[in-house]
């Protein structure tokens, strides 16, 4: 395998790290409080999220060309991600999560 710049180790990281948070929060919080919180359009989001961020992380450590097409979109569903969790409230480290992964994933995209 290549290898892996500093830039692109941060954002698997940051991928790795937003997909536990997310999952974790849909799996712990989101079904144990219930509510707005597991209106089916916010836990398909939070679940695409987790999922996206796992993939773009893979796409990058396989060292695939792919990597930025994935992580771009990658950074738009992170933000999605962010500023439903943001609304609905309560989720503040899923949020920063979300927003941390998305940067990360822009500068990989570009």
């Amino acid at each position: 395998m290549k290898h892996i710049s500093p830039e692109m180790k941060t954002c698997i990281d940051h991928c790795l790290a937003c997909y536990r948070e997310c999952l974790s929060t849909a799996m712990g919080h989101c079904l144990e409080t219930g509510g707005r919180h597991t209106e089916p359009s916010h836990f398909r989001l939070i679940s695409a999220c987790a999922e996206i961020c796992r993939t773009a992380a893979h796409f990058m450590l396989i060292g695939s060309q792919h990597h930025r097409h994935v992580c771009r979109e990658c950074a738009e569903i992170c933000e999605e991600c962010a500023r439903d969790c943001e609304a609905i409230g309560d989720m503040q480290s899923c949020v920063d999560a979300c927003r941390r992964c998305a940067e990360s994933c822009r500068k990989m995209a570009a």
